[in-house]
């Protein structure tokens, strides 16, 4: 036990260097305390968001449990009841795969567990892949022995072909400490499951490029040699887009980094579980200009089309934004953002009278912008400056004319009349319709996200989704990373299966390293 000092027998400086030294101590006992707790308000808020998720999460798995083993809707054909099947079960294994993730680490080990699975077809091709240790002896200097070895066997696939890899660790014993010595497992996607990156990339693969539902995978699988049940299958998806969401987080955040974006949206027919009709989803969808840096697309579902889904998606954004004239975009403009028309569209109106033969005026408006168009096909491959000056040049002129041209009739033609209205479509939105004449960065009208978003309505059929858009949003997550590998001149089955190789063992500072403009294969 220290013994105070006696201040009466200090001096003055003793005495003010003792204040002093005592004020500094208490000072850091306060910044101490003073982080302790805002540590511990933090901890306490960590602990509150993680159990409102939990509980949201479990609420979610018991509504879709409910529907996998209650009565269905009579209303529903067998086709439409496997599909939504396949939804709810991948929606299961996903909220299953985010409820690990939030779980405390276990204190002590919970007993080892060896899964019963069907032993994969010996007449199978077989490839060995062997872990050992690095080196052949102990920490404490002695030679290790092998005395046997642990295999586990992965399904691998090619398009038509199965393999099977046997993974083989060899367990190397030292005599002197008596310790055990085995190279681990590399980390898969999967936790202790059968399939490998390749077969999950195919699965992925034919869903949503290839629009193939997994009971036809399931069926061709078996063809194949190998009975894979579709349950199996959309846990597989399920997990998949869970681990794959943190990269479109990542490629979002660098889309938002843009000055210029196209925006669109479709609807998506949705069932929901419980209903005994489609509710109208909607698929939307983000891209860079053809002229960006960043060749990337972004998909987001939602439950609706109100304007709220594109505000929450864009954020603070302040950039200019090509789209149609759907209100939802409206606030946007309010807001600061840009608004630049697409004349594609209004081409269209005009298209549509031409076909029909019911206004001469029409014809002379689609020869009219067919010229302005002619202009963008030669400006393509210029750089933007060169192409902003061939626009002040050639496009500027035409647009100008045309622009008098339109005012000059809307004064004959009388309200009412499918012509007064595609002009009026046209001189309402005149100014957002020609600010790509201002800007070489910028594209004529917004085809590009139009095509982009072509995909999800040759997929509609196979995409029914379940109530909690889970199934939606996977859906959005990976087609968002196909499209961007095809952007980037990769193949899509080589991208994601290297991605699922390397996911499991990336650092989250590393994720953006994994993007499709980033990526390189590792082989």
């Amino acid at each position: 036990m220290t013994t105070p000092p006696d201040l009466s027998q200090l001096t003055p400086d003793q005495l003010r260097h003792l204040a002093a030294t005592l004020m500094v101590q208490v000072k850091q006992q306060d910044m101490a305390l003073q982080e302790r707790g805002q540590a511990l308000a933090q901890s306490q808020k960590t602990l509150r968001y993680t159990e409102q998720v939990n509980q949201k999460l479990t609420y979610e798995l018991a509504l879709l449990k409910r529907h996998t083993f209650g009565r269905r809707s009579e209303q529903l054909n067998a086709l439409q009841i496997s599909l939504l099947d396949e939804g709810v079960e991948a929606d299961i294994a996903a909220i299953e795969a985010e409820l690990k993730e939030l779980a405390p680490p276990a204190t002590t080990p919970s007993a080892k567990q060896t899964p019963k699975r069907t032993p994969l077809p010996p007449e199978l091709p077989r490839t060995e892949i062997r872990h050992d240790p690095q080196s052949e002896h102990c920490a404490c200097g002695c030679q290790l022995r092998r005395i046997g070895d642990e295999i586990s066997e992965k399904l691998d696939y090619t398009p038509g072909v199965f393999t099977v890899e046997r993974h083989i660790r060899g367990k190397w014993v030292c005599d002197g400490c008596e310790t055990l010595t085995q190279a681990p497992m590399p980390a898969q996607v999967i936790d202790k499951g059968i399939p490998t990156a390749g077969l999950l990339a195919q699965v992925l693969i034919a869903k949503y490029a290839d629009h193939l539902p997994l009971y036809r995978q399931a069926q061709i699988f078996a063809r194949a040699g190998v009975a894979i049940p579709r349950s199996t299958l959309a846990e597989w998806v399920g997990i998949c887009g869970v681990r794959l969401q943190p990269l479109v987080d990542a490629l979002r955040d660098l889309l938002l980094a843009e000055p210029v974006l196209h925006a669109d949206e479709t609807p998506v027919p949705m069932l929901v579980p419980g209903k005994k009709k489609t509710h109208r989803a909607y698929l939307w969808a983000y891209a860079t200009t053809p002229y960006a840096g960043l060749k990337a697309v972004i998909y987001d579902f939602t439950d609706g089309r109100g304007g709220q889904h594109a505000r929450d998606f864009l954020g603070d954004w302040q950039g200019k934004l090509i789209c149609d004239d759907y209100s939802g975009y409206k606030q946007h403009f309010a807001n600061g953002v840009t608004e630049i028309g697409c004349m594609a569209h209004a081409r269209r109106k005009f298209v549509d009278l031409h076909v029909t033969g019911k206004s001469q005026i029409a014809e002379q408006a689609v020869d009219t912008i067919g010229e302005l168009y002619q202009v963008e096909r030669e400006a393509q491959s210029l750089t933007a400056e060169a192409r902003q000056r061939l626009r002040d040049t050639r496009a500027r002129p035409i647009a100008d004319a045309l622009h008098r041209w339109m005012l000059a009739h809307r004064e004959k033609v009388p309200n009412g009349l499918a012509t007064a209205k595609a002009l009026d479509y046209s001189l309402k939105r005149w100014a957002a319709l020609t600010r790509y004449l201002d800007d070489g960065g910028l594209p004529i009208d917004n085809n590009r996200v139009e095509n982009l978003i072509r995909p999800w309505a040759l997929g509609r059929s196979n995409w029914l989704f379940a109530g909690s858009l889970r199934s939606g949003q996977r859906a959005a997550t990976i087609m968002s990373l196909i499209q961007c590998a095809k952007l980037n001149g990769h193949e899509p089955h080589a991208y994601l299966k290297d991605v699922l190789e390397r996911l499991p063992t990336q650092k989250a500072s590393q994720v953006h390293e994994l993007l499709p403009h980033n990526w390189q294969h590792s082989n």
